[in-house]
């Protein structure tokens, strides 16, 4: 389980930085160039001068809320609204379509998705019959694991979704190695194995997404001779991060560059705070720039004692989209954000909304050094600008917040 799948795995950091960076400017030229959506985002950018994280830090985030306004708006014309560089033919064998709905394309690349890294890291191999428990319809995940798995050298079983018992009674006769799919569906076969006093022998090991896999269900996989290890990636971007035997965070994939942002906007947070992942991938195909997961997480110290060199994120940690109804008016973390900026002194900044029905209350919670009745006041005059609502103002020293990239806590005793 130490071995890797590739040179890149243990490559040294700066050169794997130097290579990412050398790779960008290409990736930008070439989104302006033959992706509409982005000729128009980056209209004004000069790809050449894009090659540094800095730079790239400069560049506006696409959220998948306007990727999805641009598909709604251009549909009758471009089922990907602008972002996709092909369009259907041989080069697109396949197009996949997930809650939204939003496109997405498939290119003809072999391991097009990625998602042989993070298979080879949970432990499978040339030669495996793996069981793919991922969906075959609509949204591409069970295809993203068979093009991984085949780059493997791996044969696949297309299980698909539903009829647990039929599922196992596949398992039984084919002997897979391992399966593929969501940690709870796993667990549904176990049991209903067991319920059918049906050993399952050859199953060893497991690549789980999709959901949340806690410790006490890897634990529970382990106690019945399963392995299980978790991947984090999107149907927009493929594989992004991948655990290892280590335990210890997700490394990422080593053909997206991964920036963590203070939700609602751009601006990368120092290595630790939790933010939003965002998210450049190098494909060629489908080119998102600083594309905004939605998904908070945050940059691990250190790297992976499997000896695995790339920067380890911590996994899924909550969404980003903190959106919140205060007195019948959305209230937005980009909001809680525009405030912050317009003032030096503060370093953090969190909305807290309490109160009870009918009764909402705000109070922006401020690190800052300042002390002055002076600061809160115009910080007061500013939450009713921006929001065009009344709001408190608590001002705490640097640190005090916590480390969970909250910009706004929805503390009321009512959903």
């Amino acid at each position: 389980m130490n071995s890797f799948y590739d040179a890149l795995e243990t490559s040294p950091p700066d050169q794997r930085e130097a290579d990412l960076m050398s790779a960008l400017p290409t990736q930008i030229e070439n989104a302006r160039a033959n992706s509409a959506a982005f000729a128009e985002i980056l209209a004004d950018i000069d790809p050449a001068s894009i090659n540094s994280r800095e730079a790239l830090a400069t560049l506006p985030v696409t959220r998948k809320y306007q990727l999805q306004e641009r598909q709604e708006a251009q549909r009758a014309n471009n089922a990907f609204g602008g972002f996709a560089t092909m369009g259907f033919g041989a080069a697109m064998p396949r197009v996949f379509c997930s809650p939204g709905p939003i496109y997405e394309p498939e290119g003809i690349r072999a391991d097009y998705w990625r998602m042989a890294r993070a298979l080879y890291a949970a432990g499978f191999r040339a030669g495996d019959l793996a069981h793919n428990s991922f969906s075959y319809h609509f949204v591409p995940a069970g295809s993203m694991m068979e093009n991984g798995a085949h780059a493997l050298g791996c044969t696949v079983f297309p299980g698909g979704t539903g009829q647990t018992e039929q599922q196992v009674q596949a398992m039984a006769e084919l002997r897979p190695a391992g399966y593929i799919g969501t940690p709870s569906f796993l667990k549904l076969i176990l049991d209903k194995a067991a319920e059918l006093k049906q050993p399952l022998p050859s199953l060893t090991k497991a690549l789980l997404s999709a959901e949340a896999f806690p410790p006490s269900l890897r634990d529970w996989f382990t106690e019945r001779g399963v392995a299980g290890y978790q991947c984090y990636g999107t149907a927009d971007l493929g594989l992004i991060a991948y655990e290892t035997s280590a335990r210890e965070g997700l490394v990422l994939d080593e053909h997206v560059i991964v920036e963590i942002v203070r939700p609602g906007t751009g601006d990368p947070v120092p290595e630790g705070e939790v933010g939003e992942l965002v998210v450049t991938t190098l494909n060629p195909d489908y080119p998102l720039i600083r594309f905004g997961t939605g998904d908070l997480s945050a940059i691990l110290p250190g790297q992976c004692p499997t000896g695995r060199t790339n920067v380890r994120i911590k996994g899924w940690l909550g969404r980003a989209d903190q959106t919140t109804k205060v007195r019948g008016m959305f209230v937005h973390p980009g909001q809680v954000a525009s405030i912050a900026a317009r003032f030096p002194q503060v370093k953090r900044a969190r909305l807290v909304v309490t109160g009870e029905m009918a009764n909402d209350q705000m109070i922006l919670q401020v690190e800052t050094t300042e002390t002055s009745s002076g600061l809160a006041d115009r910080l007061q005059d500013a939450i009713r600008e921006v929001t065009k609502l009344r709001g408190e103002v608590e001002l705490v020293a640097p640190g005090t917040l916590p480390n969970d990239g909250k910009v706004i806590e929805d503390a009321r005793s009512y959903r």
